[in-house]
């Protein structure tokens, strides 16, 4: 039986997410106290078959901090710099504002509706899904996909809903999209796919026509046994879409 990512003939293989206290052997991982993007580190995984890992030791970078879940407190400043400063324009990182949302009290309100956590684990590890060794359970897969893809897993995450909202697009940083966002889903009775990388600021280190597909490994295997007699072995996708690919 073909796979779902022979189906939709993805560039990138699949890639695991999952939290454990057992560290990988040979491991990509930052040194302590060097600021590395996690975003980076996933391009790394599906674009070279490598395998990351990250800890509250080796994860840096604030924003990455959160995504991952080894913090669940946001620095002073943040909402300045993410929004569009104080009332001088400024920010205390000594950095120019991102503009993301208008003020300092629209990244408050936002920050009502984005999840944090603190994990339990010692390790997020990020790795091809096909090297998930024996006895460890992916959280997560992750898909790099172009808008013909996306589509047709839209379609599917929905395939066998009795709604239309199987997949959501949320505003976040790309790690928080890649992980707190889904680990939130998993809380959900009717889990939902999230796309990702959006974030205007991670945008360079993925393929200018490619967004992320993030979903519990679940689903992810539940659209793969539903994929056989769906509207891939239709007419509509094999003759307007598929040879798009």
């Amino acid at each position: 039986m073909m796979t779902l990512s022979e189906r939709l003939k993805l560039k990138y293989a699949p890639a695991s997410i999952r939290r454990t206290d057992v560290k990988p052997d040979g491991a990509m991982e930052f040194a302590p106290g060097k600021w590395g993007c996690v975003v980076a580190m996933m391009g790394a995984v599906v674009k070279k078959g490598k395998t990351a890992v990250f800890s509250d030791e080796t994860c840096s970078c604030a924003g990455g901090r959160i995504g991952l879940g080894f913090t669940d407190t946001y620095a002073p400043g943040f909402q300045e710099f993410l929004s569009c400063g104080d009332e001088n324009g400024k920010c205390a990182w000594h950095r120019e504002p991102e503009g993301y949302k208008k003020s300092p009290a629209a990244v408050d309100a936002w920050l009502q509706g984005v999840p944090t956590r603190k994990i339990a684990e010692k390790y997020v590890v990020f790795e091809p899904l096909a090297n998930v060794p024996a006895g460890a359970q992916p959280e997560l897969v992750v898909l790099y996909v172009t808008p013909d893809q996306l589509s047709a897993l839209v379609v599917l995450a929905n395939y066998d809903r009795p709604n239309a909202d199987g997949v959501v697009i949320p505003q976040g940083a790309g790690c928080q999209t890649l992980c707190l966002f889904p680990w939130r889903e998993a809380e959900q009775e009717h889990p939902r796919a999230v796309v990702g990388m959006t974030d205007i600021s991670c945008r360079h280190l993925i393929d200018a026509n490619m967004l992320s597909f993030t979903m519990l490994y679940a689903m992810y295997q539940q659209m793969e046994e539903n994929a056989a007699g769906s509207f891939l072995d239709r007419e509509t996708w094999k003759r307007d879409v598929e040879k798009r690919l």
